[in-house]
């Protein structure tokens, strides 16, 4: 068991309203981005700066023994200026003091074995639920759950929790695929105003993405945005690029740069940096951003934005922990939980997106629209009537689930696990880079 200095910092006013103003927006006394890359390398510094307790910790820890009896801790890898990021510290500060209760919060945390010495020292320091969020944290996760069997930890955007069958490691994400659906339609229509008003022929809609990794989750997020651009917008097209990183300001600007000097009219990104939206607010194209709204910054350009909230998840873990009760092994929010928002649309939207939007909302809730539906794509020509997905994850990725039931691809939260598996390639769809 590892003994750690747990040091008391002042609350994070950490904004959402803009991720153009990530660093500037949260508090003066809270942890820098370069303090916190330290941390992640030099132990000392950890002690010190990679743990992070709320300023009023010591008044909510008497409410918390009489509200919720939980101490929770989150492990993050990178801070308040990824996008990606930011959207799990304001939910986790939001549910915490919602609940009322003490939390403590560890930053730039590498995939690696940091990863497990940080819930090692998050265990030591009374934490009773202990999250981390990012894909390449979950075997560092599992051991520390196999070490301290009686605390619960939960992981974003993992694979392994029903087939580890361990009580205390759970999954857990939401049906991002619907939220960028919908963004896809605010595309879709933002071509058509295009189309319309002569900037464009309909066979120049063309739409580029800067992806992190190919990934399910990345191929899911991109083929759903696609296929929501789509429904409204018949010709559209898409070209993706790939970085390599979940965060490189630098490779997600080129990579932007690159699909708009190859004529792709309208941007969006699975990646967590303000590169690809600075780069279409300096070129004039239309972007729609992941994980919050980038307007403030990208005034001109910015069309949508989907994000998960998180906050519901962890209000329903932490409950569960204080009521003793069991975590859902995979946990899948969507949009009628509230797990699964879009924000409000720039200016540079086109009339008529709004009530596009809400109707395929109103029709995915009610079950009559599926993001999947294979009537609406074809992969090589053909349709896709029948699949086998890598569910129960292994090495080697190997098919183990029908997953096209009923005429649509059954992707995350429908019966299998939360995070997403759906890889296919399908038609319209070109992949500049697959070295990732």
């Amino acid at each position: 068991m590892r003994k750690k200095v747990v040091s008391l910092l002042t609350v994070m006013a950490l904004a959402i309203a803009t991720l153009a103003g990530c660093a500037s927006s949260t508090d003066t006394n809270a942890t820098t981005g370069t303090e916190a890359a330290t941390e992640a390398t030099d132990e000392a510094a950890a002690d010190d700066a990679a743990v992070e307790e709320t300023a009023d910790a010591e008044e909510a820890t008497e409410d918390a023994a009489q509200v919720t009896g939980v101490k929770a801790g989150f492990i993050f890898l990178h801070d308040e200026n990824s996008t990606y990021d930011l959207n799990f510290l304001n939910a986790a500060k939001e549910a915490c003091e919602k609940l009322g209760i003490e939390y403590l919060i560890k930053t730039n945390i590498p995939e690696g074995q940091e990863c497990y010495d940080a819930a090692c020292e998050l265990a030591d320091a009374g934490c009773d639920f202990i999250f981390a969020d990012s894909f390449g944290h979950e075997d560092y996760i599992i051991e520390a759950a196999k070490e301290y069997p009686d605390i619960q930890f939960s992981h974003a955007t993992g694979t392994k929790a029903h087939t580890e069958n361990l009580s205390n490691y759970h999954n857990a994400f939401a049906s991002i695929y619907d939220g960028r659906y919908l963004a896809g339609i605010a595309a879709g229509m933002k071509l058509n105003e295009m189309i319309d008003n002569g900037d464009i022929t309909a066979d120049q809609a063309k739409i580029g993405y800067v992806g992190a990794y190919t990934y399910a989750e990345v191929i899911s997020g991109y083929t759903s945005f696609f296929l929501g651009a789509r429904s409204v917008c018949p010709t559209a097209t898409m070209e993706v690029t790939f970085t390599g990183s979940w965060y490189d300001e630098t490779a997600e600007k080129e990579g932007a740069n690159k699909l708009i000097e190859d004529g792709c009219v309208l941007i969006s990104q699975h990646a967590d940096s303000m590169g690809a939206p600075t780069a279409c607010e300096t070129a004039g194209v239309p972007d729609v951003s992941y994980n919050g709204s980038t307007a403030s910054a990208c005034p001109n350009t910015f069309l949508v934005s989907s994000r998960v909230n998180w906050e519901p998840y962890f209000e329903y873990a932490m409950t569960c922990v204080a009521n003793g009760n069991a975590i859902d092994t995979d946990w899948c929010g969507n949009l009628e939980t509230g797990s699964v928002e879009l924000s409000e649309l720039g200016s540079c939207a086109a009339e008529g997106t709004q009530e596009a939007i809400d109707a395929a909302k109103a029709d995915i809730i009610a079950g009559n629209l599926h993001v999947f539906d294979i009537s609406t794509f074809t992969v090589e020509g053909k349709t896709l009537d029948s699949y086998e997905a890598d569910v129960d994850t292994d090495a080697d990725y190997t098919p183990d689930h029908e997953v096209v039931v009923d005429g649509y691809f059954h992707e995350s939260g429908e019966g299998f696990r939360s995070a997403p598996y759906f890889n296919v390639q399908i038609d319209g769809i070109t992949l500049l880079d697959t070295a990732f």
